[in-house]
């Protein structure tokens, strides 16, 4: 916890003042009993205010300041009854304001360290949010932060308010009378083992709490953006009980919590009432016991003090129980914060030249696995201007080699060079700008079709939305739609069929203008004429971009200016246009034959003449 304190410095002022309000708010709250008493004693029941035995210099002077020398019993009630009316009031602004002030502070805590926590999320690489998982993160980021919150919030307004009132109403319990203390004497040796016990029994419990919750919150997650899959395979049953166990893993271990809390209040409460009861005993006996100095009104505010101490030190056990939790989840919080970007940028680069794109001797294989690489001692350069290909089986490393491009991820050996310049020498952003990413899985936000085509460009023009549309073949069915591109995507694009999503990704990506395009099996769920139509716009608008592209139908690539077959051990063997490739490579040819036997390849410029 300690080393999220640094972000409450900037309403240092707030989290100051917050306890010294509170204090004004206890203090008004610790004389009331006081005043209690003296419209008991001097108000109803009569006794003389004056008297050595049963009077009170206090209240002797407040009857005389505002009622003079011999003020009537009437008046003393009122009197009395009035400054608790004040001083109620004053309790009640000092705690308004407490709270406001402790809020402020909380809240402002909580946004700048919710801010700070997104913003390491985003510079994570995708390895690292894949170990800390997608529920994980949505727990930490949400019920752990807002956890933080409340702890601050508890310290800065009861982390002063309970020890004030233990303190304080014991002393002024005490005042009242020394027989009092001993009953607070027998009763708080009690109640602080109650309270150690049962929080050292606690306080581990609540990691696994927050465990369980990020279990529950993976699995809806992935419930959620799966349903499609889920419904389409019938498995509702076995998801309904994979969430219902991952619930009652959760029920359990908050049970066990709340068992043991709930063994807190009742053993306070009995010991409030023994203590109230001890208290009436010892008054009521010392009352019937002439000249004892012992009073009706004092009996009346020792029950009371009796109560706010008892009170507090449930306050008190609640204040534990948030710095318990807060810790558990300001650690959780802390993970995430003191995780350093595995890909962190350069300084930048300015080299140019003819070669857009190099891979030199480039191996890599994903974080945590072993055994064969993805890619191995791989070689391949993409000159400026270019339309690159590249094709191979499935499975053989295709996505994960352009993902080498815009550092995704790292290769573990070898170099890839942008503009004669290695990646890891640019600054991330310089670098993923100069790139337009179209993925294999297209990706869409809750927003209009022409905001989720500004996401590659945001000051777009509404024109340049539209040639980028035209281009990636979108206009036309966006124009159907009755509010065109200002149509409402719904979450990740349910609104929009397989390939108009993509081809809304591709005019995402075209409408930034980027030196180099990949376009990674961007084209699936197209059919060849439409494809044939992108691709030849393609042609004829990207000018000097650096096209790479991966696609599982020869008919998708075969016009490209050369063609790279990665082979099934992550190695570039050929890389050469598609009439030398059917000579040079047995892999080609092994898929082309396969595709020309499920008739999927059909000849070249077939796409245009459809």
């Amino acid at each position: 916890m300690g080393k999220l304190i640094k972000y409450l410095k900037p309403y240092a002022f707030l989290a100051v003042i917050s306890p010294l309000i509170m204090m004004g708010e206890v203090l008004c709250d610790l004389c009331l009993p006081y005043l209690t008493s003296y419209l008991v004693n001097y108000g109803i029941q009569g006794l003389d205010i004056t008297s050595p035995q049963d009077g009170s210099k206090v209240a002797l002077w407040l009857a005389r300041t505002f009622l003079g020398e011999s003020p009537a019993e009437m008046q003393l009630i009122v009197l009395f009854g009035v400054l608790m009316l004040v001083i109620t009031l004053a309790g009640g602004f000092f705690g308004t304001f407490c709270a406001y002030t402790a809020a402020r502070a909380g809240q402002g805590f909580g946004r700048d360290l919710r801010c700070d926590a997104y913003r390491r999320v985003m510079a994570l690489s995708i390895e690292q949010t894949d170990r800390f998982t997608t529920g994980s993160l949505v727990t930490r980021l949400t019920n752990d932060i807002s956890a933080v919150v409340e702890l601050i919030e508890a310290i800065l307004r009861h982390f002063v308010r309970a020890p004030l009132f233990v303190v304080g109403g014991t002393f002024m319990l005490i005042s009242l009378d020394l027989k009092f203390g001993v009953v607070l004497l027998c009763a708080l040796p009690v109640l602080l083992t109650v309270l150690v016990v049962v929080l050292v029994r606690a306080v581990p419990l609540f990691s696994k709490v927050q465990t369980r919750l990020d279990r529950v919150n993976s699995v809806v997650q992935e419930n959620v953006s799966g349903a499609r899959v889920v419904k389409a395979y019938v498995r509702e049953d076995y998801e309904c009980e994979r969430f219902r166990q991952a619930n009652a893993d959760l029920r359990a271990v908050n049970m066990r919590v709340m068992k043991m809390m709930a063994f807190i209040s009742p053993v306070l409460t009995i010991m409030m009432n023994l203590s109230v009861v001890a208290v009436i005993y010892i008054g009521g006996f010392n009352v019937a016991i002439e000249n004892s100095g012992m009073t009706t009104g004092a009996i009346m505010a020792a029950v009371t003090y009796v109560t706010m101490v008892v009170n507090s030190l449930m306050m008190i056990a609640g204040i534990f129980v948030s710095i318990s939790r807060g810790n558990a989840s300001a650690r959780r919080v802390n993970e995430v914060l003191a995780e350093k970007p595995v890909i962190a940028g350069g300084a930048g680069g300015e080299e140019r030249g003819d070669v857009a794109v190099s891979f030199r001797n480039v191996s890599f294989r994903y974080p945590g696995t072993v055994g064969r690489p993805v890619l191995h001692d791989l070689n391949l350069e993409i000159r400026r201007g270019e339309t690159v290909a590249v094709i191979g089986t499935t499975g053989s490393g295709k996505s994960s080699l352009v993902s080498l491009i815009p550092r995704f991820y790292d290769a573990v050996e070898g170099e890839v060079a942008v503009d004669g310049v290695p990646v890891k020498d640019y600054d991330l952003t310089e670098l993923r700008e100069k790139i337009g990413f179209v993925m294999q899985k297209t990706v869409l936000f809750s927003d209009t079709i022409a905001g989720n085509i500004r996401w590659g460009k945001a000051d777009a023009t509404d024109e340049e939305v539209r040639e980028a549309a035209r281009t990636a073949q979108a206009d036309e069915f966006i124009s159907d739609f009755e509010a065109g591109y200002d149509t409402f995507v719904a979450e990740k694009g349910a609104s929009l069929s397989g390939g108009q999503k993509q081809r809304v990704s591709v005019a995402r990506a075209l409408v930034r203008r980027p030196e180099i395009l990949i376009l990674d099996d961007s084209t699936s769920a197209l059919d060849l004429a439409t494809e044939g139509r992108l691709r030849a716009e393609l042609k004829k608008r990207t000018g000097e971009t650096t096209v790479i592209m991966i696609a599982q139908r020869i008919a998708s690539v075969m016009e490209a200016d050369r063609i790279a077959v990665l082979e099934n051990d992550g190695t570039i063997l050929h890389c050469a246009p598609h009439e030398e490739l059917l000579q040079l490579s047995q892999t080609y040819r092994d898929i082309c034959d396969s595709q020309i036997r499920s008739g999927a390849l059909v000849r070249k410029g077939a796409g245009e003449n459809e």
